[in-house]
């Protein structure tokens, strides 16, 4: 019996690796209709499948444990002693996991990187001047797992998850441009479903990241994909159609954080959370070098998580300062009132950090440098800011300005809000304080 079920199985891989290679055979057009036939856009999922950033110990390990397995599974990494795939890069604040929850159980998930001192996984290999010369932030989408349960279902988990990385990635996380490298067995999904256009470098032999397997880069433009959708998907139901799905719907199982700042980061890595993952189960830690080490103790400068850090190789004093005044990336609107040309102007702003002494914004005008006005920022729905500050410089690009501003008088709410992210590294930290206020 056993036999028997052994050569069914081969005879099974034998004809689907036969149909793979006829596929191949067919022109891109052709191939990329075929898997758009398999879009399956539910405007209904069954109300157990819960989609949520990942902010628990317990949700976390199932998305880390998840990962793992699937990445074992095809060759992406060797077996880890702790049964998890924690990376570095999961430690950061300005990364998010995002899972799907089937039951109350971990059945998908999926890790978005902002940049930060540690760059990009994939900046290993690929060359990512060109999208970096593009305005607007980045984010590599990676650690991309489904519980294999639930792999042959007709994207019933896949779907919902690509949606709500896709609202999360544009309402939430200020994201103009995804980055992915992929195994190039999959790079067609990701340019017949979603647009990914490839990176310029040919494909990658050797992925370190990925254990060694080869990889191709792409990235989608989050700013023109309505159009780009609109245009690929023209005349399929709704259903069938990827941007129906992701620009005109809206899904119910999708839980978007509380916040109480327009900040883009989520972080929810608690000291006690940094050590268990990074110290107690796996030795994520111990091999950071001595660089990595010091970033670390710049971006969690707080003595509750100094104490579950790596020892640094050198004394605080000694090290490097990456950036003086800390800045903490947030997406809210401002006013800002000038004299130009000895006229008084109202000019539209769009805040994108912040920090004690200063601020940086988008404007679509041309303003003038040394010049001094006032500034309202609504820092939150219901956090209001005027400031007294000086346009210290600026640069143009195609449609748009980036300015820093000195704030020479900041009122309480300004101060409240830097003290409360200075504070607080956490979101759960953010809406507590605005509870206990």
């Amino acid at each position: 019996m056993a036999k028997s079920k052994s050569l069914i199985s081969r005879a099974r891989r034998a004809a689907h690796k036969g149909m793979r290679k006829a596929f191949a055979f067919l022109p891109q057009s052709a191939r990329f209709a075929v898997a758009r036939s398999f879009v399956d856009g539910d405007p209904s999922p069954d109300p157990r499948l819960t989609l949520k950033i990942a902010d628990t110990q317990e949700e976390l390990e199932a998305c880390f444990r998840l990962l793992h397995d699937a990445y074992v599974a095809v060759g992406f990494m060797k077996p880890d002693p702790s049964g998890m795939r924690a990376t570095i890069y999961h430690a950061l604040p300005t990364t998010t996991t995002l899972c799907a929850k089937y039951d109350d159980r971990v059945v998908g998930t999926i890790s978005l990187i902002r940049q930060s001192p540690f760059g990009f996984p994939l900046q290993a290999v690929f060359d990512l001047s060109s999208v970096e010369a593009e305005p607007g932030q980045i984010a590599e989408v990676s650690a991309l797992a489904v519980h294999p349960e639930f792999r042959k279902t007709g994207g019933a988990i896949l779907f919902p998850l690509m949606k709500f990385m896709h609202a999360y990635c544009t309402r939430y996380f200020d994201t103009r441009h995804l980055v992915i490298a992929v195994n190039p067995y999959h790079i067609e999904l990701y340019e017949s479903l979603l647009s990914f256009r490839r990176l310029p470098q040919k494909t990658v032999a050797a992925y370190d990241f990925a254990n060694g397997a080869p990889a191709v880069g792409a990235t989608l433009d989050l700013g023109t994909a309505d159009a780009v959708f609109a245009k690929v998907y023209a005349g399929k139901p709704p259903r069938k159609s990827l941007h129906h799905y992701f620009f005109k719907m809206e899904l119910p199982n999708i839980q978007m954080p509380a916040r109480r700042y327009f900040t883009t980061n989520d972080p929810v890595m608690t000291p006690q959370l940094l050590d268990y993952f990074f110290n107690q189960k796996t030795q994520g830690f111990t091999q950071l070098d001595a660089r990595k080490k010091a970033m670390l103790h710049e971006i969690y400068d707080l003595p509750a998580y100094r104490a579950v850090l790596p020892t640094p190789d050198q004394a605080p004093a000694q090290m490097d300062t990456l950036r003086r005044h800390p800045r903490f990336s947030l997406k809210c609107k401002g006013k800002l009132e000038i004299e130009i040309d000895g006229q008084r102007r109202l000019i539209d702003l769009q805040v994108v950090d912040v920090s004690n002494e200063g601020f940086q914004a988008h404007a679509r005008e041309n303003l003038p440098l040394k010049a001094s006005g006032r500034v309202v920022v609504h820092l939150g729905a219901d956090e209001q800011s005027v400031l007294q500050t000086t346009v210290m410089r600026g640069r143009r690009y195609d449609d748009y300005g980036a300015y820093g501003f000195l704030i020479n008088e900041a009122d309480a709410v300004w101060r409240e809000c830097v003290h409360a992210l200075q504070s607080g590294h956490t979101h759960h930290d953010l809406v507590q304080q605005a509870a206990a206020a």
